[in-house]
């Protein structure tokens, strides 16, 4: 049970990727829990390097800070549903389930103009109603290859897990919220994405959206 709720190549709740082809040097960067008052911090670092990334953002967040949420679809990256109050869904019933997801991808629509197709479960942790939900709102789950832990670690360790589990087709989930906290302490991740993009470059690995990632020719 503990695997088909929170495995990362786990089906079994409802559609769900993890990864992209391993035929191509790609890798897709994912943030979760924004928007936050410094997710532009994120986006200054992403526009220096010219690296489009996927934010999974939450509906609380997006009606808090909506210039914020339509300034990350305005930079040219893709915005997910990361549901609206980022709730364990194992403690609530598949019609909350599916009513925070609804919630979640209405607010987003209406603050940014973006209807997501990707979901990401808050703590990816899937439950009973995951799959009817995204069948009903036309989403498709999304997983990480590789997780950088960047609310409880330091930035070095965060450089290095990532760094680490980089591959063809990763998908790379770092966070640029903390849940619905406002003003969140996110200087981590962003030290993280500061020193993680040049060393991934370097390597040879460019990146896309999770779209992109996942279906090439789209």
């Amino acid at each position: 049970m503990a695997w088909a709720v929170r495995g990362r190549a786990s089906r079994v709740f409802g559609p769900s990727v993890w990864r992209g082809p391993r035929d191509r040097r790609v890798l897709a960067l994912t943030f979760d829990d924004g928007p936050s008052e410094s997710t532009p911090e994120i986006l200054e670092i992403l526009a220096r390097y010219r690296v489009p990334a996927t934010f999974f953002q939450c509906g609380a967040n997006v009606a808090r800070l909506p210039a914020i949420a339509r300034a990350v679809g305005a930079a040219g990256h893709a915005i997910g549903n990361h549901s609206h109050t980022h709730s364990l869904f194992c403690l609530r019933s598949p019609g909350a389930i599916e009513e925070d997801l609804r919630r979640a991808q209405e607010t987003i629509e209406a603050k940014t103009g973006v209807r997501p197709h990707w979901f990401r479960a808050p703590f990816g942790v899937r439950w009973f109603g995951v799959r009817r939900a995204q069948a009903r709102l036309d989403l498709t789950g999304v997983m990480w290859t590789a997780i950088g832990y960047d609310w409880s670690q330091r930035a070095d360790e965060v450089v290095a897990r990532i760094a680490a589990r980089a591959s063809n087709g990763a998908i790379l989930c770092l966070h640029d919220g903390r849940e619905l906290r406002a003003k969140p302490d996110i200087r981590v991740t962003v030290e993280s994405v500061r020193r993680l993009l040049p060393v991934l470059l370097d390597r040879g690995y460019t990146f896309e959206t999770v779209s992109r990632l996942i279906c090439p020719t789209n």
